[in-house]
């Protein structure tokens, strides 16, 4: 089963808790034979870094897309340990996909999901069900996936916050 993951990056404490053990119950119904899950995700913080450890425990593979030569230099605005995370978990990636844009723009995170959702026999929206705030946001890739027939699963787990509030 070939599942790519897009979600919010701002999750933590309790939500990012909620979050992980949502993914594990899901995975756990969608691909019971950790050698068939493969798990597609662009690795970024919050939801794509969560779905990657969580396909990896379940004894599941990643396949990485990197949207931009300059994206993981992006990544540390999002903390200290966010490009070490993302070093990592591309380490332990059977295959990296790396898209043609240099810059790290809406349109290549765009890019990526639309390359993820178009391998993919399922989504795994971690979503809040409100729209995208900016091009190629958790909104947009769901809209794909649906106008393209790939399941989609939300997973926004009750009292779920994004940011701050998620402490």
């Amino acid at each position: 089963m070939r599942i790519a993951v897009s979600g919010h990056i701002d999750l933590h404490g309790r939500t990012a808790e909620a979050v992980t053990t949502a993914i594990t119950r899901l995975l756990d119904e969608l691909a019971p034979a950790p050698d068939d899950l493969v798990g597609l995700t662009c690795l970024a913080p919050g939801a794509d870094t969560i779905f990657a450890r969580v396909v990896l425990a379940h004894g599941g593979t990643l396949e990485a897309i990197v949207p931009a030569t300059s994206y993981r230099d992006g990544l540390a605005e999002f903390g200290p340990d966010a490009v070490s995370v993302y070093d990592t978990l591309l380490a332990k990636a059977v295959k990296v996909q790396r898209l043609d844009h240099e810059e790290s723009t809406s349109q290549a995170h765009m890019d990526a999901s639309v390359a993820m959702v178009d391998d993919a026999e399922h989504l795994i929206a971690v979503w809040d069900g409100q729209p995208a705030r900016g091009y190629g946001g958790t909104g947009d890739v769901v809209a794909y996936a649906r106008e393209h027939g790939v399941p989609v699963t939300v997973v926004w787990p009750e009292g779920a916050h994004r940011g701050a509030e998620a402490q």
